[in-house]
């Protein structure tokens, strides 16, 4: 992999992908950011040695470099899942890129479904933990010693000076913002009714089918990161009806200007 790196990085460096300070990556029906860019340059994954490509009908598949509120970002216009049939290393590895690139901060968004029954279609939460039921990690492979720690400590991995500034934005915005547990699953199949009970009884306050392992990768490289999802739907199994992912992607959508701006004022606030 590490060959692959280097040549990842490489290839992006000469196409003028220099000196990032923020990687962002954007979740599914989250794409308005890309509108506040102003884009230096951009490349398709396809394009991109080594790169994964994305499958997925709403997610773009485009690697962008250029500035917000006076940063140089990174920002991923599509993400990698394993229900597209991918490793998680594959899933990851955009990460590594990035912060081989030198990305100092990492902002993660992403569509989930709200099992909290608190919190409500439209909202947002600021995840302050996770749950990973993927069923694999992204450091379980020969000779990711040589990238970081093995053992890498996740007693905390969501940077906590990072989220406290995100509340503190999203207070004085009056921005609903709840803090809590995001379960991730494999997908891509929704849940069942016994399936949202339990994540409920475990303490998960949302699910999605990403995030997480993205999370994990950052604590393997030392990278902060900070993550908010936008909640889609409201999962209550006593009264569940059948998911209609347009509606899921509409609400992403109409939800997505409260994000912009919690990550916008973040940025300018680095």
């Amino acid at each position: 992999m590490t060959k692959f790196i280097e040549e990842t990085t490489e290839f992006l460096q000469k196409r003028g992908f220099e000196n990032p300070e923020v990687g962002i990556i954007l979740g599914t029906g989250l794409g308005q950011l890309i509108d506040e860019i102003e884009i230096i340059n951009e490349v398709s994954y396809n394009h991109i040695p080594n790169f994964p490509t994305a499958t997925v009908e709403f997610h773009k598949g485009k690697l962008i470099y250029g500035k917000l509120e006076g940063k140089n970002v990174i920002i991923m216009q599509g993400r990698f899942h394993l229900y597209e049939g991918y490793t998680l290393q594959d899933v990851t590895y955009p990460v590594r890129i990035m912060e081989k690139l030198g990305i100092k901060t990492l902002l993660v968004s992403n569509a989930s479904g709200a099992i909290n029954l608190n919190f409500k279609k439209g909202e947002l939460m600021l995840i302050d933990d996770h749950i990973n039921l993927q069923g694999g990690s992204p450091l379980a492979f020969k000779g990711v010693e040589k990238l970081g720690s093995r053992f890498t400590d996740m007693s905390a991995p969501y940077h906590s000076a990072i989220n406290s500034t995100l509340e503190s934005i999203a207070k004085n915005n009056n921005i609903t913002l709840h803090k809590g547990v995001y379960a991730s699953v494999v997908g891509p199949q929704l849940e069942t009714r016994a399936e949202y009970r339990y994540l409920k009884i475990i303490g998960a306050d949302a699910v999605g089918m990403s995030t997480v392992p993205e999370v994990i990768v950052a604590n393997h490289l030392e990278l902060p990161v900070a993550a908010v999802s936008v909640l889609t739907d409201e999962c209550d199994p006593d009264n569940l009806n059948p998911v209609n992912i347009s509606e899921i992607i509409a609400m992403a959508e109409k939800a997505e200007p409260n994000m912009i701006l919690l990550f916008k004022e973040l940025i300018k606030s680095l």
